[in-house]
């Protein structure tokens, strides 16, 4: 029997090396602190504390702005500097709320800790909704909006992403490795919401310990499975992941639920334990700084709010001053120009390259090769949709499916032609969804 896996995608080289057998290293922040309003996707959250404030570390700091939002809590104790717009690492300008650490890290009192057997399945959701869990692996969808379900007696999978199939990024390895009982527990947590389903590890062939170190830890647990997939970008994209493992197919216009499946990453999942069973809001994540421009490649155990420079320079700083520095994958990150910008929720990595090698790339023809059809994991045409796109051809665009690509990168990444495929259709989908949006 072959491995679990989808039709189409690419084999990066995945880099990981440089990071993965680098421990998990606490970093506490050297600098102010600086939390975004906007860390999920939503209504951002409000403020409720004013500058001059004192704050302590896991108070509330901000609630949640609606039903699909989720609050944020101070990371470390000391006081509201200011209320202000800062940069965050796609460039745009967001209200955050800025804390100055007086480095004593004085506590607010959480929420007792609680057994699983103690908790109903409303105090469960209460706990997550309150802690600020929302999907860490970088959409930050509010998690217990997505635990929630019209239906939750059609759920019959959960499945938790341990793919981590974007180059360079090891900090879901890591967390595999050296945190594998919560990561157990925050499937434990979620299994229990759901009466009929079955839990599902789905982790990659290229980490034969992670594998063998959960199976372990599952042995005695009749709900839950490890499956192995292959290695294989975008293996973690949740379409693909779901149908890798359950042969269940959705679209754009689904949800997980839909196909009775729930979906959430390692990160979500030790935050889920932490919030529910010991009372710990959501303060903090673990962070790969890696490429080939970085001295020490790292993984960090860092605070939310600490700046993005501290971590570059904990991790020994750039060989030489990158060309390309991305927050995220190199297939689906953003490129940044500036360091000084805060970690968030969904911060998953920093990567430092050398040479921009896709900026000198020299863009050519269509050769009508077809090897972007064969790499679409949605079974698309992108050359073709990336043709619409140029010439603005919305309605030729949207009647090809364009809406359903993904925007993983497949396609450029496999273009002999050089052409910027995923952002010519990434662009065009905007515009589509938001006409779409119009007349409704």
């Amino acid at each position: 029997m072959g491995l679990l896996t989808f039709k189409g995608g690419v084999h990066p080289n995945d880099g990981k090396s440089l990071a993965k057998d680098q421990p998990i290293k606490e970093l506490l922040p050297v600098g102010d602190l600086v939390y975004p309003l906007s860390q999920h996707i939503g209504a951002p959250a409000n403020p409720v504390v004013a500058v001059g404030d004192r704050v302590l570390k896991g108070q509330k700091i901000a609630e949640a702005g609606g039903f699909v939002s989720a609050p944020i809590y101070a990371s470390v104790s000391g006081t509201v500097k200011a209320i202000e717009p800062h940069f965050n690492a796609t460039g745009s300008k967001v209200n955050c709320i800025v804390v100055e650490n007086d480095g004593a890290y004085e506590e607010a009192e959480h929420l007792p800790a609680k057994s699983l057997e103690e908790l109903s399945k409303e105090e469960i959701l209460e706990r997550i909704g309150e802690a600020g869990i929302v999907g860490m692996g970088g959409a930050g969808f509010p998690t217990r909006v997505k635990l929630s379900p019209k239906e939750p007696e059609k759920i019959d999978y959960v499945i938790a992403n341990c793919a981590e199939c974007e180059p360079y990024i090891t900090a879901d390895y890591r967390r595999m490795l050296e945190n594998t009982e919560d990561l157990v527990n925050g499937m434990r947590v979620v299994l229990k919401l759901f009466d009929n389903a079955k839990g599902i590890f789905g982790v990659e062939d290229n980490k034969k310990d992670c594998i063998a170190a959960l199976r372990e830890a599952v042995k005695d647990e009749p709900r839950m499975e490890v499956m192995e997939l292959q290695t294989k970008y975008p293996q973690g994209g949740e379409r693909q992941l779901i149908y890798a493992t359950t042969k269940r197919a959705i679209n754009s216009k689904m949800l997980p639920a839909d196909a009775g499946c729930v979906v959430d990453n390692v990160e979500t999942m030790i935050g889920i334990s932490n919030a529910v069973l010991r009372g710990i809001p959501s303060m903090e994540r673990v962070v790969t700084v890696s490429g080939d421009a970085v001295a020490q490649p790292s993984n960090f155990k860092v605070l939310f709010g600490t700046n993005q420079q501290e971590l570059v320079d904990a991790a020994g700083g750039f060989t030489s001053e990158p060309e390309k520095i991305i927050s995220g994958g190199p297939m689906m990150g953003f490129s940044m120009f500036t360091l000084d910008t805060p970690i968030t929720k969904t911060t998953s990595s920093i990567l430092g390259f050398k040479e921009d090698i896709v900026s000198k790339q020299q863009t050519s023809a269509c050769i009508n090769c077809g090897r972007c059809v064969d790499a679409c994991p949605i079974r698309l045409i992108p050359s073709r949709l990336a043709d619409h796109a140029e010439h603005h051809a919305e309605e030729a665009f949207v009647k090809l499916e364009g809406l359903e690509c993904i925007e993983c990168g497949s396609c450029s990444y496999v273009c002999p032609a050089r052409r910027q495929l995923k952002q010519s259709i990434g662009s065009m989908k905007k515009i589509a969804m938001a006409n779409l949006r119009k007349k409704k």
